[in-house]
């Protein structure tokens, strides 16, 4: 019997539209990143003082949460080794268009609809081919490992883009209080699961949930793979993968698994959530290649959040320098 499917394709891109702020309330959600379609629904039915829904104002309660738990987190030092050839989105876009299937697949509702997710307490788990399995809550995490802030280039396999500063902690600093064992040559990362507070965990079931990704080793010890707790200079909110979220910039968008809950060190190379819905489109390295195209579009131009321009896709989404030899 065949499993019926959503690809990714199926979704109508649509350009993502800046929401005005007239309440105090509305303001406080602007500067915590909730601001999104979702939450402009009342001014389109021509409320605009309406009050914001109470999944939104969940969630904005959360990054507020997560902000006075780690003042001195946010905002974090800049690192000057990651710069950008392009200007950064602005983050109301940023915050209103994105992907995160647990939420179903239309981008302009995900900051309303996951604006419920619980994101305190927050435990992960670290197993697998390690010296000694443990459990840590995410607040332990942000104490014990530094956070810095770095920008980076975010590239969709659907052929738009971003610009954005994220804040967190290399991968490998996690790797490495792990203590993964030398037969380890891969990591694999689960997200939560969650029907009662994901609707697509719920109502989507043709997918394999939860959610997982995987890298190598290598990959994964790279100067440039990434553990993001915030972005924009404020706790990451949930549409976009709060607490806890990967961030791999020379790959496809889909690679940087969203709120984890579990890193585990494995022998094999593990299946990966598209990779195996689709697995002669999502491939398990899926580094940004403008002369590979997507079955159903060109990967040789990108268009950019916000503006609408039209950019030239580059190899690796840019970062070569760092990480073409791990593929050589």
């Amino acid at each position: 019997m065949v499993r019926p499917r959503h690809r990714r394709w199926e979704i109508a891109e649509r350009e993502a539209t800046d929401e005005r702020v007239y309440l105090d309330r509305r303001t406080f959600l602007r500067d915590a990143g909730m601001v999104g379609l979702g939450l402009g629904l009342a001014g389109c039915n021509g409320s605009d003082g309406a009050e914001a829904p109470d999944s939104a104002m969940r969630g904005a309660d959360a990054v507020a949460e997560a902000l006075r738990l780690h003042p001195d987190a946010y905002p974090a030092p800049r690192n000057p080794a990651y710069t950008l050839d392009r200007p950064l989105t602005d983050r109301t876009v940023a915050a209103a268009y994105t992907n995160f299937y647990e939420f179903r697949n239309d981008k302009d509702r995900i900051a309303e609809l996951a604006a419920g997710l619980t994101l305190r307490p927050w435990t992960v788990t670290l197993d697998g081919l390690v010296e000694q399995p443990r459990t840590v809550d995410v607040d332990e995490l942000l104490r014990r490992l530094p956070v810095e802030e770095r920008l980076y280039r975010h590239r969709c396999v659907e052929a738009w883009a971003m610009a954005v500063p994220w804040t967190g902690m290399p991968l490998r600093s996690l790797v490495e209080l792990a203590r993964p064992l030398s037969s380890a040559r891969y990591l694999r990362m689960v997200s939560f699961m969650r029907p009662a507070e994901a609707i697509g965990q719920r109502v989507d079931t043709w997918y394999d949930w939860p959610y997982h990704e995987g890298l190598s080793r290598a990959e994964a010890t790279n100067e440039l793979a990434f553990v993001a707790t915030g972005i924009y200079a404020k706790p990451l909110p949930p549409q976009h993968g709060a607490p806890l979220r990967l961030v791999v910039p020379w790959k496809y968008g889909y690679k940087s698994i969203k709120s984890i809950v579990r890193f585990e060190f494995v022998a094999e190379r593990p299946p990966t959530f598209w990779n195996e819905q689709a697995p002669n489109e999502y491939g398990f390295v899926s580094n940004v290649d403008p002369a590979v195209p997507h079955p159903r579009w060109s990967q040789a131009t990108e268009r950019m959040l916000g503006t609408g321009e039209r950019r030239p896709t580059l190899p690796y989404n840019g970062y070569a320098e760092w990480v073409a030899d791990l593929y050589a």
